[in-house]
């Protein structure tokens, strides 16, 4: 019997029908992806693009996730799990649609996430679900945004969503969607938002039926068994050719109410085709809102080892079997209820960089690179709409920084990385919609660490409030560490934030503050992390110091500082002879 096991695991599969079939699969997340970001009110969702859509069959398993946001992972696969565990496939009827959002209720990640779950039936049968996620900028609670970092309890964070129908027969609850809307800051736009969530599911159902029906529901469900394997025996394999056991520590400042740093540490050990993530050693369970439900922890992990070992994987349940990944109870990566998770998102970028940096010394050289910003950068704007009748606006930022320096090249600048993967707001939309303006976008000069490949730089916006009073609240960690360099690279510049920067009155602010009011003219400027380099900056090559000067991504005295006098002497004779040869 286990003979004719393997030989099924190991059956070949033809490449081109499992690409193409693959294709088709992204191709409908892709189109609901599309219809949810098109059809959406919120600058959030139709302009930050903070949302994300998958496919799962009737057993729960993920089929595909499309390429959005990868910390949303946790919450669509415990959204559908939920769905699942709370009505059992067979009570479901055709045209349900149920809403959740809650960490401890239902297996979610943070409140302002709201999840919508459709199941997918196919000749009188559940055979798949459509589920989408969409990040809401307000869901009531305490503080606008409803993530502060300073809240202790889920109870401060906003509305609770269990596992809810909010559609029978494709016919949206307005009883409940106005429940939820009236317990928001911004009631009209959450409605119009989950309006636009319920039609995107409903479109990712008409896709699957167009599949199921070119391809017949045997075929399609036989692929789909196909990719899955197919993928957990690419994983396995890749896995087969490391071995060892390596840890890594990254740190946040504090946990959201002050005090010492907190330790994230990922100890990853490799042994046959098993890859065990373990988080022994990392802080305890935070009194702020930083900590990590299990669901956001797993997406985490599968983000590092996908964009470490393989990142052409295809994303589904395959990549998981694999995986095992512990954490100490009662931890600040496996808190106790009702210990608050709205920061989560910062702290999951920690667990990033933590495996990827422990990976780093279990792969081969050429995978090695230097910390990134390792955190997610965050302001909220709150105040009275400038359109007659709108009531409150709830405006979220969140920004990029720098990307580590990698073993072949400098860092990415002013990117999101690892687990956030939302769009810059432009400052246009920014405008014509709320009373701010943009007084700065750019890069943050001197902030990607040197090396002989340089770090990743941050990135500085500056918005001022216009008419009214407003509320602010800036959310960034990173202020005290900054990203680790590598091979003698140096570390990455800290996060910042100003109140009133280049005025008289300008201010330093702590990286965490909550509920600040900014008067008109006021404005709040927030400069992110850079990232670690990798390489001696001894090493760096006077071309691309040079151009790092020429270019304004490093002062001359602090290149003098990072790299010697002898090499920018270098480096300026060279962009002397490059401005000669351009007249």
């Amino acid at each position: 019997m286990k003979r004719k096991a393997e030989q099924a695991s190991a059956r070949e599969f033809d490449p081109i029908a499992m690409e193409v079939f693959s294709n088709r699969l992204m191709s409908i997340t892709e189109e609901m992806g599309n219809t949810l970001i098109r059809s959406s009110f919120s600058s959030n969702i139709k302009e930050r693009k903070d949302c994300s859509v998958a496919l799962f069959d009737r057993m729960g398993r993920l089929v595909v996730q499309a390429a959005h946001i990868p910390i949303h992972l946790g919450s669509l696969s415990g959204a559908v799990a939920s769905v699942i565990d709370k009505y059992s496939v067979g009570m479901l009827k055709e045209g349900d649609a149920f809403v959740s959002n809650d960490a401890y209720l239902a297996g979610g990640s943070h409140a302002p996430d709201i999840t919508v779950v459709t199941p997918i039936f196919w000749s009188g049968q559940v055979e798949f679900f459509a589920a989408n996620i969409g990040h809401h900028s307000d869901v009531g609670g305490a503080v606008p945004g409803s993530t502060g970092s300073n809240l202790k309890t889920v109870w401060e964070e906003g509305l609770r969503i269990p596992t809810t129908r909010i559609g029978i027969n494709y016919c949206p609850d307005s009883d409940i969607i106005e429940l939820i809307a009236h317990n928001s800051r911004e009631p009209e736009t959450r409605v119009h938002d989950l309006n636009a969530q319920i039609a995107t599911n409903t479109r990712g159902e008409k896709l699957v039926h167009e599949l199921i029906g070119a391809s017949g529901l045997e075929a399609v469900k036989g692929s789909i068994d196909d990719i899955i394997a197919y993928t957990e025996r690419r994983l396995r394999a890749q896995l087969r050719k490391l071995s060892g056991t390596n840890s890594f520590v990254t740190y946040m400042d504090d946990d959201g109410l002050g005090g010492d740093p907190v330790a994230i540490k990922a100890t990853v050990t490799l042994e046959g085709d098993q890859i065990l993530v373990d988080f022994d050693g990392s802080g305890p369970q935070a009194r702020g809102a930083f900590n990590v439900p299990r669901n956001a922890l797993l997406a985490s992990v599968y983000f590092a080892i996908k964009a470490m070992i393989d990142p052409e994987l295809l994303p589904n349940s395959g990549m998981f079997a694999p995986v095992t990944v512990t954490a100490p109870a009662g931890s600040i990566l496996n808190p106790d209820f009702p210990a608050s998770v709205g920061a989560r998102a910062t702290t999951c970028q920690k667990v990033a960089g933590s495996v990827i940096g422990a990976l780093c010394g279990l792969l081969p050289d050429r995978n090695r690179m230097a910390s990134s910003n390792d955190v997610m950068p965050g302001v909220v704007f709150s105040g009275p709409s400038r359109v007659q009748g709108k009531g409150t606006f709830v405006y979220l930022e969140v920004i990029g920084g720098g990307a580590g320096a990698r073993v072949s090249a400098d860092g990415m600048d002013g990117i999101q990385v690892h687990c956030t993967n939302s769009s810059n707001m432009p400052a246009e939309a920014l405008e014509i919609e709320y009373p701010l303006i943009v007084e700065e976008y750019a890069l943050v000069q001197d902030s990607g660490g040197a090396g002989k490949h340089r770090g990743g730089m941050g990135i500085a916006r500056q918005i001022r409030a216009a008419g009214e009073s407003l509320i602010c609240s800036v959310r960034c960690d990173g202020a005290l560490f900054g990203p680790a360099g590598s091979d003698a690279g140096l570390p990455g510049r800290p996060a910042h934030a100003y109140r009133n920067f280049g005025q008289q009155n300008q201010k330093d602010i702590a990286a965490k503050t909550v509920g600040m009011t900014l008067m008109p003219g006021d404005s709040i400027r927030l400069e992110t992390p850079g990232a670690g380099g990798l390489g001696a900056p001894s090493e760096r090559s006077i071309s691309m110091l040079a151009a790092d000067l020429r270019g304004g991504k490093a002062s001359r005295e602090r290149a003098v500082t990072d790299y010697g006098i002898e090499l920018v002497s270098a480096a300026d004779s060279f962009n002397e002879a490059y401005w000669k040869t351009r007249g």
